[in-house]
């Protein structure tokens, strides 16, 4: 049969829709309500047992499957209770098992693949299946030795697992024109394109490793693949993983090990991580990627967890040249920038990458391997344990906790526990641990990264200087009122940044309406929400961790992420993510070795009279104005806001920011440019956050800057100078971003870029689709219109169509922190809080109900989501709940005496 008379999934390059065997072995429902499947993530528990004495034996194996067994408490079962979350071990290859069992000749190990693959269990699909891998195979050069249906016991499983079970069959590879050099490289292809095109998933295809994994428990992975239990399954290690798939669904293809590493944690990263890697595509080259690269893209599969994405990209970098253990070092980078006595070789291998990849971050323990050597690493923060023994026969145990295998108390040679950031690695090869240090050192002295680094660095600070231009009052209070300025947001929030270099703090939250159901126009930043880190992720304390975090970044094209050799990427360091206006004239003024300017400055504005269609127009052009700009060689994009008059609003610059970044990945140019994003809007630490998580690499707030400037001239700020203004500003952003990172477990600004750790809370779909791409959005709300007609009143109120009846105009009260008469409704309000007050004073039961009416009235009103709620029966008529006693009642007999404590 040929490959294009195959039926099980169109290819994308066909206009149909690739089935991911995430989704078709797996009991994971579609999104539905408030479930997304794009949340799933899991906690789990890891170890790896090894031998230095060289030889391979079925006692690590049976080993390593005691550990994963006393793992059972980190994973978690089904409703069945026969389903598990997810189980496995990575091995090397058994050869002499395999040699036994398959029934056909192998050439010499290292010289053929193997790998299981997870087929339709429907026989004309498989039979279709089969016939498009060996077709795939003959392409790649590679003869196919044989089929093995590998045995497994059914009768251990659930009924969930038995559901999504796919059907197991080992496919045997050898090279057919005898050069197996890149054996590997021409298996990962038709890997690739097999998941691709057909759906078929590998949990494995190597000539070094093996992995057996399922949607098992602990328990069930030796029953369900007899295979485990034969003497003659032999290796020099074994990984193990138990799966605990916290509020989400187990898969058959998400389980644990992947082809390189197993993941105890969570990359909160991962959105921007994911996104960024899409980007490169278009910039990655390399013989790995064959002669068809886009048949093997996307290289992280939709539907994966955080924990696939990150061993599909480590598996790429391996097999491009990288040793697996520089891999690691590249993804999981230690805590360096703010390291004064680290190595500095060392220190420019880390800068050097940061130019090419961003970290992929947030707490994680990891063991990896590369079939020779197998390791573990902990984050920078070390929020994951990884404890290990050495025993004085030559046996090495790593796990998440001590006891999963048993041994003697005098075996024990050494024990210990992997440091934050530091990696423990085992040479099964040659028998012997290499330390942290010495693995660093080969690394840090294989390449001049000194010499790359520096050749591609550029420091803000070594620009030429331009003149500082101060704009009068009457100019910025008139920019003030465009934005929606108000008096208070000057007092209570850029007054005590300008003065402390601290981000005010405030208490019990807000109780306005949320920006949806507010009446007032408000900010688009004010429609999304921060993500916050699981319960099994702690966050950070970024005061007393300040040595694992980081504020620096750079800004400039990216270059082929798969090249080992120097890659030419020109970019601009900077110590904070907010920048001064005098340092964003710097950037836009940057020009190459011939003098050509390669920075473009993109005037964001739009005429409000057009509604909806001219800003959805003007977006439009926008993008492809720095599509053009990107292809002739620009490399720094600065979208501006500012030059608005009465002709010309601004458009939002979170979304137009979000609009450019979404636009540049699906075009696969994002990473050819940076955006810097000079904007009037921003005044709070949150516009900055969500300004970065959206794809802005650095931020220039100029309008707060010059605000804060003319108060310090008019000396509303004490003592406090215009320069010393402006520079306390920018650093009580820059750290109040910080404090938001650390929520979410994230150590470095250069991950949180696009990392889009937000959800939108009243947004529809089609905005979020279009220009807010992957972020959750559970409610629906207002589109372009509202958003609209929102800048059109800020813009109105600041070019009013009579400006003359109004000569005096202020700026508006605000009242959003604190209670104002003309200000947004809170819920507690002077009235409110007088009756509350009175009634419990005077133990008056009328005033307490007069108090709780209000309340209840104002929720219904559209001050609160939840008054907007109301019970209904599943036939969807109100619930009787008259019979129910209130609380008002309960209130009123303790009030009375007729209750007590």
């Amino acid at each position: 049969m040929s490959m294009t008379g195959v039926q099980l999934n169109a290819s994308p390059a066909q206009g149909g829709e690739t089935s991911s065997p995430y989704t078709r072995f797996a009991s994971i429902p579609a999104a539905r309500g408030l479930y997304d499947p794009a949340n799933e993530k899991d906690a789990c528990g890891l170890a790896f047992i090894a031998t230095l004495t060289r030889v391979p034996s079925h006692t690590i194996v049976e080993q390593a499957l005691e550990a994963l067994r006393r793992l059972e408490h980190r994973g978690a079962v089904g409703a069945d209770a026969g389903t598990g979350d997810g189980a496995g071990i990575l091995t090397q290859i058994p050869d002499a098992f395999l040699r036994a069992v398959c029934g056909f000749g192998l050439p010499e190990p290292g010289h053929y693949i193997v790998g299981t693959a997870f087929l339709p269990r429907q026989l004309a699909e498989r039979t279709a299946a089969i016939s498009a891998l060996e077709e795939l195979a003959e392409e790649e050069g590679l003869v196919v030795r044989g089929w093995r249906e590998v045995p497994v016991n059914t009768e251990v499983i659930g009924a969930t697992a038995l559901g999504c079970m796919p059907h197991f069959s080992q496919l045997f590879l050898a090279a057919g024109d005898g050069n197996g050099s890149d054996i590997d490289s021409r298996a990962f292809r038709i890997r690739k394109r097999a998941q691709n095109k057909f759906g078929v998933y590998f949990p494995s295809l190597s000539s070094s490793t093996l992995v057996y994994k399922g949607m098992l428990s602990t328990e069930q992975l030796t029953s369900f693949y007899p295979d485990l239990l034969d003497e003659r399954f032999a290796s020099r290690f074994g990984i193990v993983h138990s799966r605990f798939s916290t509020n989400t669904f187990p898969s058959w293809p998400l389980a644990q090990p992947f082809r390189t590493i197993a993941h105890n944690g969570e990359i909160n990263t991962v959105k921007g991580n994911r996104n960024w890697m899409r980007a490169r595509q278009a910039q990655l080259a390399s013989e790995l990627l064959g002669e068809v690269p886009e048949e093997l893209f996307p290289i992280c599969s939709p539907g994966a967890s955080d924990s696939a994405s990150f061993d599909e990209v480590a598996e790429l970098l391996m097999l491009s040249g990288r040793p697996i253990a520089q891999v690691i070092m590249m993804m999981i980078p230690e805590a360096w920038e703010n390291h004064a006595t680290m190595d500095a070789d060392r220190r420019a291998f880390y800068e050097y990458h940061s130019m090419l990849m961003e970290p992929w971050d947030g707490p994680a323990a990891v063991s990896f391997t590369d079939g020779k050597q197998v390791g573990a690493v902990l984050d920078r923060n070390g929020l994951r344990p990884a404890r290990y023994w050495i025993t004085t026969d030559g046996l090495v145990v790593l796990a998440s906790e001590v006891g999963v295998i048993d041994v003697a108390p005098e075996r024990i040679a050494a024990k210990g526990r992997v440091a934050p950031g530091k990696m423990f690695l085992v040479d099964t090869e040659a028998g012997r641990i290499i330390t942290d240090a010495e693995i660093k050192a080969q690394v840090a002295g294989s390449a001049p990264w000194a010499q790359w680094a520096g050749a591609n660095k550029i420091r803000l600070a070594d620009l030429p200087d331009l003149v500082h231009v101060r704009h009068n009052a009457a100019s910025v209070e008139l920019r003030q009122r465009t934005f929606g300025y108000t008096t208070e947001e000057l007092r209570i929030l850029l007054a005590p940044m300008a003065t402390k270099s601290a981000e005010p703090l405030g208490a019990m939250g807000t109780d306005t309406p949320v920006a949806v159901l507010s009446e007032r126009p408000r900010l688009l930043f004010d429609y999304f929400t921060q993500s916050f880190a699981q319960v099994t992720n702690p966050p950070l304390d970024s005061i007393r961790e300040e040595l694992v975090t980081s504020l620096g970044t750079s800004i400039g094209p990216d270059g082929n992420l798969l090249s080992t050799s120097k890659v030419d990427a020109r970019q601009v360091f900077l110590d904070y993510p907010v920048i001064s206006s005098d340092e964003m004239a710097k950037i836009a003024n940057i020009r190459d070795g011939s003098g050509a300017k390669v920075t473009l400055k993109v005037r964001g504005l739009y005429r409000p009279e057009g509604g909806e269609t001219e800003l959805r127009a003007r977006i439009q052009e926008i993008c492809e104005k720095v599509s053009a700009a990107i292809s002739r060689g620009i490399r720094f994009i600065v979208l501006s806001d500012r030059d608005s008059n009465a002709q010309w609003a601004p458009i939002p610059s979170l979304l137009l920011t979000s609009a450019v970044h979404h636009h540049l990945l699906k075009s696969a140019t994002r990473t050819k440019t940076s955006l810097v994003i000079e904007a009037g809007d921003v005044r709070e630490v949150h516009h900055v956050a969500v300004l970065i998580g959206y794809g802005a690499s650095a931020v220039n707030p100029y309008l707060a800057l010059e605000t804060v400037e003319d108060m310090a001239l008019r000396g509303h700020l004490g003592t406090v100078g215009p320069h010393a203004a402006q520079r306390n500003l920018i650093k009580a952003l820059g750290k109040g971003l910080l404090k938001i990172m650390s929520k979410m477990g994230i150590s470095t600004v250069a991950s949180y870029c696009g990392a889009q750790a937000f959800e939108a809370l009243g947004i529809s779909r089609g905005v979020i689709d279009q220009y807010f791409t992957g972020t959750s959005s559970q409610l629906g709300g207002v589109g372009l219109d509202v958003i609209a007609a929102e800048t059109a009143m800020r813009h109105g109120a600041a070019y009013p169509a009579q400006p003359n009846l109004d000569p005096h105009r202020v700026l508006e009260t605000g009242g959003e922190y604190q209670w104002r008469r003309e200000g947004e409704p809170h819920l507690f309000n002077p009235e409110t809080i007088f009756r509350l007050q009175h009634a419990t004073r005077e133990r008056r039961y009328d005033i307490f109900k007069a108090y709780t009416r209000g309340v209840d009235d104002q929720a219904k009103t559209l001050m609160t989501l939840r008054g907007l709620f109301d019970f209904k029966t599943r036939d969807r008529t109100p619930i009787d709940i008259s019979h129910v006693e209130p609380v008002s009642a309960i209130v009123k007999r303790f009030a009375t005496g007729a209750m007590s404590y």
